[in-house]
């Protein structure tokens, strides 16, 4: 794994199961949020932490494992794969980190295109819940 600070910080939240606090401390006031699903960037503190806290219970079960980090200067591409209801998700989380070490910029993609389907119909409804 990295020595990369914001990447080390970003593992101990994945390995927390979603611990909104540990995200918290991690994301930009101003960050940006790119979904493989949603065209539009979301911006905004309370929107990322609304995506990345869905994305967390979607994806984060016990398949979940990143297998590659590719990682130049505040850069990170962390590639991933997991599996949901029997569908194998191939992603990459490429996360820039501004000079304070939080996340600014968090974007993520996903393959094959049924793992794209499956990821929209349950961050939907997670989601949906979140808003309330």
């Amino acid at each position: 794994m990295s020595n990369h600070p914001g990447v080390t910080a970003w593992h101990a939240y994945m390995a927390s199961g979603g611990d909104p606090e540990l995200l918290s401390a991690q994301i930009a006031d101003d960050a940006v949020f790119h979904s493989p699903v949603v065209h539009s960037p979301q911006t905004g503190k309370a929107k990322v932490m609304m995506y990345l806290l869905s994305a967390a219970k979607v994806l984060g079960n016990d398949s979940f494992t990143y297998v590659r980090e590719v990682i130049e200067g505040n850069d990170a591409l962390l590639e991933f794969t997991c599996d949901i209801d029997g569908i194998h998700v191939n992603g990459i989380d490429l996360i820039r980190f501004g000079p304070d070490g939080k996340i600014i910029d968090f974007k993520v993609m996903v393959r094959p295109v049924k793992a794209v389907n499956k990821l929209w119909e349950m961050m939907a409804a997670q989601l949906q819940a979140a808003a309330g």
